[in-house]
């Protein structure tokens, strides 16, 4: 990105970015919500445009429908009739007959490479409304994965699931990652899960960003110019909370593993 501004509903979200992802990286894009992270993937995406300046992918400009982005979204809205793990990922392939997905036998290889690197073949024949949370994930994430992408883009993937699913989602991408050799940009609302994957966080706030590895880029003064406002960062039995200066820290830490109860744009769980 190169001076990117993106403007959503008439507001500002980023303002004159300018940032370097280098290939094989797992970054992980952090801020509360209202940041632009969600922005940031559509952007990368091709399917909303800067308002100034430029973003390229892979060298070359941004567009829609690039086979080289894999995307993972937030939910996927059910399928109007029962269908099996493999089905689910097969319907992202795009042919239908009859309302079903209609694959060739290369189609059918694909699908099957990716449900092996995901370790999802012993869901491929149960029915996807019998699934868990952690599984359906799991089965998204083998539906990014169709095509080889070399950059994937997960936005906020760990909504609604408890830390150890959590956990094995973070620790299965970075696995897939290291595999394949590809870049991912991570969206999340809390840094801690993300830790033993990073490379480098992209930490969002106040219209800028900040890039760099986890202690340079989440401390108090970097992230307090990011707001113009004061921000600490508390460091607890390894975890991370990161909180505005009058917040109460003793209520933040209490309302959950890892979690800040106030997500206003002052106050952030790392």
């Amino acid at each position: 990105m190169r001076q990117a501004s993106m403007v959503v509903g008439g507001r500002t979200v980023l303002d004159r970015i300018d940032l370097d992802i280098q290939a094989g990286e797992f970054v992980g894009v952090l801020g509360p919500n209202g940041a632009g992270k969600t922005t940031l993937m559509r952007a990368v995406l091709g399917l909303l445009a800067p308002q100034a300046g430029r973003i390229e992918v892979l060298g070359a400009a941004v567009h829609r429908g690039n086979p080289a982005v894999g995307y993972m979204p937030q939910t996927r809205s059910q399928a109007p009739f029962p269908l099996s793990g493999r089905s689910f990922v097969a319907a992202a392939l795009g042919g239908q007959r009859w309302g079903l997905p209609w694959t060739t036998a290369t189609d059918r290889q694909e699908v099957e490479r990716v449900l092996e690197l995901v370790d999802a073949k012993t869901l491929a024949d149960r029915p996807l409304d019998r699934l868990s949370g952690g599984e359906r994930q799991r089965l998204l994430l083998a539906q990014a994965l169709l095509g080889r992408p070399r950059l994937l883009l997960l936005d906020e993937p760990l909504i609604s699931l408890d830390p150890p699913r959590a956990d094995a989602v973070v620790a299965l991408v970075r696995r897939v990652q290291q595999a394949l050799g590809i870049t991912v940009l991570f969206s999340a609302h809390e840094l801690n899960p993300l830790l033993p994957a990073l490379d480098r966080v992209l930490y969002l706030g106040g219209g800028g960003a900040r890039l760099g590895p986890v202690d340079e880029v989440i401390t108090g003064p970097v992230l307090s110019a990011l707001y113009g406002a004061p921000i600490e960062v508390l460091h607890v039995r390894g975890r991370i909370f990161v909180m505005s200066a009058a917040h109460d820290v003793e209520r933040g830490m209490h309302c959950g593993p890892g979690h800040v109860c106030d997500h206003s744009p002052a106050v952030a769980s790392a």
